[in-house]
């Protein structure tokens, strides 16, 4: 079951679900629209180690827009901040993106009851594509969530991506146990 227009509503009422900048005209009857934030980063080694510590450098979307190559892998960020703290949301791509060639997420369109922050995103293309910073990029839809959460996403002591602020998080795999 896929929260309504209203159910959104109600939750951003009482303050389960959190998103700034909100805009009404951004929510549709089942899912609020995202839009590209002003800063895309591109890892600094072309061969990634998951074991390692893989930097990214950053850079700002001008205003007469960035090309994005399909030899190329971006990582992004929402304009939008989040806090989802009794829901599950799913960042999807929005079909005008989709019919550019545009991918927002390889893996990671789903985010953990608790989860407050900017959403980095996992940003490939097909062809070459001109993005501009503020575009409705994807559209977030929450689910409800059945049973008691023991500890969310936000307490947990290993969350790696708790609290991403408004520039895109690289992989943090290299702090995991393997």
């Amino acid at each position: 079951m896929i929260l309504s227009d209203t159910r959104i509503l109600e939750e951003i009422a009482i303050g389960s679900i959190k998103i700034e900048p909100y805009l009404r005209d951004c929510l549709g009857s089942n899912s609020y629209d995202v839009h590209l934030g002003k800063w895309l980063a591109t890892y600094d080694t072309t061969e990634l180690d998951a074991k390692k510590h893989n930097t990214i450098t950053y850079f700002e979307i001008p205003e007469e827009g960035f090309l994005l190559l399909p030899s190329a892998f971006y990582l992004g960020v929402t304009e939008e901040y989040t806090e989802t703290h009794a829901h599950v949301p799913f960042l999807e791509g929005k079909s005008s993106t989709g019919r550019l060639g545009i991918d927002i997420h390889a893996t990671a369109g789903k985010g953990d009851v608790g989860f407050c922050g900017n959403w980095t995103l996992e940003i490939s293309c097909k062809q070459p594509v001109r993005v501009y910073a503020g575009m409705p990029i994807g559209q977030l839809i929450y689910f409800p969530v059945d049973g008691a959460i023991e500890e969310k996403y936000n307490q947990k002591k290993n969350a790696k991506y708790s609290g991403q602020p408004n520039k895109p998080i690289e992989s943090m795999m290299w702090k995991n146990k393997f």
